[in-house]
């Protein structure tokens, strides 16, 4: 396995995941109201086709 080209690609992978998360997170914020409401109880769950891949996020985002 060439080790540089799979980090590459990983991190593009992540960066686009956090990138597009921040933006749809931030939409339905604003779509919805929900500034200054306490927090959001999030939940991320990553798969992967093929694998047994199943890992979960939890946490809360405190809407100020």
């Amino acid at each position: 396995m060439d080790e540089q080209r799979f980090n590459m690609s990983l991190r593009k992978y992540l960066k686009e995941v956090g990138v597009s998360s921040q933006q749809e997170i931030e939409r339905v914020v604003r779509e919805e109201g929900l500034g200054g409401k306490g927090k959001l109880k999030m939940k991320m769950v990553l798969t992967a086709a093929g694998t047994g891949l199943k890992h979960i996020v939890e946490g809360d985002i405190d809407l100020g």
